[in-house]
């Protein structure tokens, strides 16, 4: 995953009871072969995020 600031990610659940997650990506960090990002989450909280198999990225418009 490569992604840039202001795209979107959203981490799919396996869990039946639990709902997808959506993120802005506010801070690309690290280099390309272990990048991860500063991401504002739809509740509203940011953390740093480490993608994994689960993520989707969608451009910014």
């Amino acid at each position: 995953m490569h992604a840039k600031t202001g795209d979107h990610i959203v981490i799919e659940t396996a869990k039946l009871d639990t709902r997808r997650r959506h993120g802005d990506v506010l801070e690309v960090l690290g280099d390309q072969d272990n990048e991860h990002y500063r991401v504002r989450w739809d509740d509203g909280h940011e953390s740093i995020y480490f993608p994994g198999s689960d993520a989707q990225l969608r451009p910014a418009d």
